[in-house]
């Protein structure tokens, strides 16, 4: 099968689109033709070394890159249960190996949940891992409530364009915090107020919010806590290391809950994400769709910062 590797750290610039052996499955797992897959920060992050303690100190132990897929299943191991071959399915398999830069991929079953019937494997290959990220960010960590004020900064990216309309969904009054050109579309996904970073800060203007989602980390904790409610929650993806230390003293202290957050793989939530998605409650905003030997262009683009929703591989191309 093709797949693109890399057998050193360093830039997108370093990866190969190659021939290797298509998967042998395990027992558990399933074996995944690959519609689509999503980029995300995290392969380059990977990619660049910057994770080397978990994937390999002196070079990487897996050599394909690529978290969140949807595709159908071609074959199925002797102990999987819950999915069948023709079963068109999706999941985040950043917990088993990645794998997703390839034609096919060998993955758990618990990784994987059916992918929903009104997606195409691009968009549903947008979903997993940033989908759960804003899902469990607020539902979990941020604990929204119907009728509460939420604040997401960085609105316009994957997470962000994600957790604008599962906040609505939760029953949240919603403003996104986004850059002029994409005042728009945030709108059109149902933001119910936006404020433009260029030419105004949030931190500055007198409003209160419930709960801020962030998923930038590009204030001080400081000035996020200026702007919560006197019980108020702020929640990051973006990893604030001040908020090791003070995030429980605040707690204690004010009452405001302020924490990091790392999202955990989630079928469950996989699942409950598909019952928003076939609602229409929520839709996947594509900024940009690449073949499979565009790989490294992919990265380069989503490095940039830029992207509106997310960067998707996209086999059909």
């Amino acid at each position: 099968m093709k797949a693109i590797i890399y057998t050193t750290y360093g830039s997108p610039d370093v990866l190969q689109l190659a021939e290797v052996e298509k998967p042998t499955l395990k027992a558990n797992e399933v074996l995944v033709k690959i519609g689509a897959a999503a980029v995300n920060p995290a392969d380059n992050h990977i990619l660049s070394g910057m994770l080397r303690y978990s994937t390999g100190l002196l070079k990487p132990k897996q050599q394909i890159l690529g978290s969140d897929i949807a595709g159908m299943v071609e074959a199925v191991g002797e102990k999987v249960t819950r999915f069948q071959v023709g079963d068109e399915v999706f999941g985040d398999l950043s917990a088993h190996g990645r794998g997703g830069f390839a034609e096919y991929v060998a993955a758990p079953e618990l990784a994987l949940a059916l992918k929903p019937d009104n997606l195409s494997f691009a968009q549903a290959a947008a979903v997993p891992m940033t989908a759960v990220t804003a899902l469990q960010g607020l539902r979990d960590k941020g604990q929204l409530q119907p009728r509460q004020k939420v604040l997401i900064n960085g609105a316009s990216g994957g997470v962000g364009t994600f957790a604008v309309q599962i906040a609505k969904a939760l029953g949240g009054e919603v403003t996104a915090v986004v850059s002029t050109r994409k005042i728009e579309m945030i709108r059109a996904i149902g933001a119910d107020h936006v404020i433009d970073y260029t030419q105004e800060d949030f931190t500055q203007n007198g409003h209160r919010y419930d709960l801020i989602f962030d998923t930038v980390g590009n204030h001080s904790v400081a000035e996020y806590k200026r702007v919560l409610e006197p019980k108020g929650s702020f929640v990051t993806s973006a990893f604030l290391p001040a908020l090791v230390i003070q995030g429980p003293w605040l707690s204690l202290r004010e009452g405001k809950q302020m924490r990091n957050m790392m999202a955990k793989p989630s079928q469950a939530d996989l699942v409950f994400m598909t019952k928003l998605l076939e609602s229409g409650k929520v839709t996947p905003i594509i900024d940009t769709c690449y073949p499979l030997e565009e790989v490294p262009e992919a990265l380069k683009y989503i490095d940039k910062g830029h992207a509106k929703g997310k960067v998707i591989i996209n086999h059909a191309q």
